[in-house]
């Protein structure tokens, strides 16, 4: 990227990445942020942070409740200015965290269907995943899947490889601050 390009992308709006665990938020995020030249947020990295514990211990001790309650929490006192946020898959259960995200962000739904997701995550009985024990995992994915779809202003297709993804959203950024 040139300075002439990276100068204008700074004044590109700040992106928040939401989809369920293993749609590649965090490494696309990463890449995106390089991209753009802003900072890069991992909340489920500033959850840990601020508890002093895992996801997963989060999970275990106090419940998904709670873990989506931290997350409320996080995702309110985040400052999404210039940067890419990438949340938890439940950030989207938080009316008010997600339209204190959607309201200073550009929010993009990294989409992949639940085959890919357990290809990716695997054995997601560690991962931290914020659900009611009882619920299978595709009942959480069907449910989150049309909150996504709520929250986003972009909806991108997350299967493919991740300079394409990056790409795409680089370039309907471009679109949306064209005067």
């Amino acid at each position: 990227m040139n300075t002439l390009d990276a100068t204008r992308s700074t004044k590109t709006a700040a992106i928040t990445l939401i989809g369920m665990a293993g749609a590649g938020k965090s490494t696309i995020g990463v890449l995106l942020a390089k991209r753009l030249v802003k900072r890069f947020v991992d909340t489920d990295l500033v959850i840990q942070e601020t508890e002093q514990r895992s996801l997963q211990d989060i999970l275990n001790r106090d419940g998904y409740l709670e873990l989506r309650a931290v997350e409320a929490r996080v995702l309110q006192c985040v400052d999404p200015a210039g940067a890419v946020v990438a949340t938890g898959g439940s950030a989207v259960y938080s009316v008010t965290a997600m339209a204190h995200l959607s309201s200073a962000t550009k929010v993009v739904y990294l989409k992949v269907p639940l085959a890919e997701v357990i290809r990716r995550i695997g054995d997601y009985s560690g991962r931290g995943i914020a659900k009611p024990p009882e619920q299978s995992l595709e009942d959480t994915f069907k449910e989150r899947q049309r909150k996504y779809e709520r929250w986003a202003d972009l909806t991108v297709d997350a299967t493919r490889p991740v300079e394409t993804v990056v790409n795409e959203i680089c370039t309907w950024l471009k679109q949306q601050t064209r005067p």
